[in-house]
């Protein structure tokens, strides 16, 4: 039981920090364009407006990936409760390498957009 309850916080990090900073992201964007905070890309940082453009909407991609995959990894995780460690720590583990997918795989549609709303210069189109 210990283990699970261990299992179930490391699967709800991920979703968890994904709506923090999906929403810090999105709602208190970073004011200037610096490399420490922030959705940071050579197109991103073109200039303040692709700047703001890219964290606003990368940071809306991380709310809502965070919103759904925080009660899906409860399920899942909820699903192996009174297994042995051997199945929880499996399962949480495979929860986890899922979860890589939209925190990382963010940047793609992020890119996308940025590339579909802006010239090569960071001028609108």
């Amino acid at each position: 039981m210990g283990f699970w309850i261990f299992m179930l916080i490391m699967v709800l990090l991920i979703p968890l920090t994904m709506i923090f900073f999906g929403w810090l992201l999105f709602r208190k964007t970073p004011k200037e364009i610096n490399y420490v905070y922030g959705y940071r890309t050579k197109r991103s940082m073109m200039n303040e407006e692709t700047w703001r453009f890219a964290n606003q909407y990368f940071g809306k991609v991380w709310y809502l990936c965070g919103l759904i995959s925080a009660p899906l990894s409860v399920i899942a995780i909820a699903i192996v409760f009174g297994k042995g460690p051997g199945t929880v720590g499996t399962v949480g583990g495979i929860i986890t390498m899922l979860q890589m997918l939209p925190l990382i795989g963010a940047i793609v549609p992020t890119e996308s957009e940025l590339k579909k709303n802006f010239d090569e210069n960071g001028k609108r189109r």
